[in-house]
């Protein structure tokens, strides 16, 4: 047990980013992740709105508890009460931890915008803080406390988003736009204040880290104000194409059962002559 909550340094080698072992371990998260929220939102799909809240609520409470366990194992592990502050929910995928709360428990557009976000974003971040998590799986052994935990938080917020698109809680109403882009833009500008106080990386808005934005960076010199101002337009804009392909998707489905039931109309009328 020691050995897997990491006391006194992990002892055993990390296998490796894209080793095996990584890719055994996320892989089944994922099939548990899929086959839940199939399921679940299947039977939940026909429900009353109230009825079909009851699986974020209890996924809220899951990806919040299993958070804060973390945050207090990792302050005892390095003698640090203030650890936290370099934990806290202001990473692209780590947003989750707020938003799923506000999807499951608040009331009106707001909930709406936090569906849809929640929608948009929490299968990103469940493929990102898995298969792409390449500092610690480089790091950490794949069984321990850093990799498992962190691989459950980020599968709960695959599963509700899954589970929102198949029960169809979301909205995507057009007039919940604002809210949607407000809610991304908060966090970023709160995640670069925030960083300008403890000398932190959240959103990596100050250097890319390895991921991606590697390619922004170095597009653009890793200048200090193009580079967090592109990171933040390129999330901005994914929600923009995100809201294009499902509107673009949503009238193709319409025209096509247009169709149908004007060509089963037909077929009807000629049967009757």
């Amino acid at each position: 047990m020691k050995e897997f909550f990491g006391f006194g340094g992990y002892q055993r080698e990390a296998e490796g980013y894209f080793s095996w072992q990584h890719l055994t371990f996320v892989t089944s998260l994922m099939v548990v992740m899929i086959t839940l929220a199939v399921f679940i939102g299947l039977l939940y799909k026909n429900k009353s709105e109230n009825k079909k809240n009851v699986p974020l609520i209890v996924g809220a409470i899951l990806i919040d508890s299993f958070e804060l366990f973390k945050i207090v194992i990792m302050c005892f592990r390095s003698s640090d009460p203030f650890d936290w502050l370099y934990n806290l929910p202001l990473f692209l995928c780590s947003i989750q931890l707020i938003t799923i709360p506000m999807a499951a428990f608040c009331k009106g557009r707001l909930k709406e915008a936090s569906l849809d976000f929640v929608m948009m974003f929490g299968m990103l971040g469940a493929l990102l803080g898995t298969y792409f998590a390449g500092m610690n799986y480089a790091c950490y052994p794949v069984l321990s406390f850093d990799n498992v935990v962190s691989g459950i938080t980020h599968s709960i917020s695959g599963f509700c988003s899954l589970y929102i698109m198949i029960s169809r809680m979301n909205s995507m109403k057009k007039s919940n736009m604002i809210f949607t882009y407000g809610i991304f833009t908060a966090f970023c500008i709160t995640a670069y204040i925030v960083n300008h106080i403890v000398d932190y990386n959240y959103m990596f808005l100050m250097t890319p880290d390895g991921t991606p934005f590697e390619i922004v960076y170095s597009f653009v010199s890793g200048n200090k104000v193009l580079y967090p101002v592109s990171v933040a337009f390129l999330m901005l804009f994914y929600i923009f194409i995100y809201y294009a392909v499902y509107y673009m998707i949503t009238r193709l489905i319409s025209s096509s059962r247009k169709r149908k039931t004007a060509i089963e109309k037909n077929f009807e009328y000629v049967k009757n002559m």
